[in-house]
């Protein structure tokens, strides 16, 4: 597998994000990245990122929970953030980011009892590690994400989505973040989003991921989220829903969810106003709270 790392350098000057990067070494000879806020001995909280950001995105979340006494670890999926960057698309498989992802958590870290908070694609990996493995688990957040199994057509924004990602010549990392936004972006914080990606030859994790969710009923992804679905929708773990009022793109999964999965039941699930998909940018200290309080009352 060839893969490429992102020079430090690009790294400096970060608005709003102190953290010092952490690494373990995951399956194919890959290198994770993950930060950490909060007390060591602190309930651990995971906290997913989606398509095309990276843990930066949980700046504004991350001293909430810190706040609250809990362990915050935002992790950069492989082909993202400061984590290592498999070249080639092929080397992207649904399979491969779920184990990838699993084996940082559940081997080189050896989290338990821990709270799974996933938004976009971090939903798609970390709703599928707490229905195979929930042992490990104490709660689920799932914040503007769901578990497509290509049974459902998806919505058709989300489809020109997938359609600009593939087509585009060069693909503004920026950009496609600003787009799921609310609020203005300032320089430094599209600089910011931009950073991982040096050149397109970095971009193949953005490139590959919208292809990669299973959209017709025979994607080899298919079957194991099906089966995540039946575990998830009697597993006996509090599970929050807590999505954003302006996500046109994830935004029917929220009464799906709230329907399908007995641990929603007898929670309070907050609908945070005013957000966009990318809810931790446009509202993250109110999610922040919102994690915080569910966390610390379940």
């Amino acid at each position: 597998m060839r893969t490429l790392r992102t020079p430090d350098e690009r790294f400096a000057d970060l608005p709003d994000f102190p953290y010092e990067p952490r690494y373990a070494d995951v399956p194919d000879g890959l290198r994770m990245a993950y930060v950490e806020a909060g007390p060591a001995d602190g309930e651990p909280v995971v906290l997913l990122h989606g398509e095309p950001s990276w843990s930066f995105l949980y700046r504004h979340v991350m001293p909430e929970l810190a706040a609250a006494g809990l362990r915050a670890i935002a992790v950069d999926l492989v082909g993202f953030g400061r984590s290592d960057k498999p070249a080639d698309q092929a080397e992207h498989t649904y399979a491969r980011h779920v184990e990838w992802t699993r084996a940082l958590l559940l081997d080189a870290l050896g989290l338990s009892g821990l709270t799974v908070v996933g938004q976009d694609w971090g939903g798609l990996i970390g709703l599928r590690i707490a229905a195979e493995h929930p042992g490990s688990v104490a709660r689920i957040v799932a914040a503007n994400t769901g578990l497509p199994t290509g049974d459902i057509p998806m919505p058709d924004v989300w489809h020109r989505f997938r359609n600009a990602v593939l087509k585009a010549p060069a693909l503004d990392i920026a950009r496609l973040v600003q787009a799921g936004c609310k609020t203005e972006l300032t320089a430094e914080v599209r600089a910011a989003y931009d950073a991982p990606f040096p050149d397109e030859s970095y971009k193949a994790g953005p490139r590959v991921m919208p292809s990669l969710v299973p959209i017709t009923p025979g994607d080899p992804a298919a079957p194991a989220n099906r089966a995540a679905w039946q575990v998830l929708t009697t597993l006996d773990r509090p599970f929050l829903v807590a999505f954003s009022d302006g996500d046109p793109i994830t935004g029917g999964m929220a009464p799906i969810l709230l329907k399908s999965i007995s641990g929603t039941s007898g929670l309070r699930h907050p609908v945070v106003k005013g957000a966009g998909h990318f809810l931790q940018e446009d509202a993250g200290a109110e999610l922040g709270r919102q994690i915080a309080a569910f966390v610390t009352s379940t």
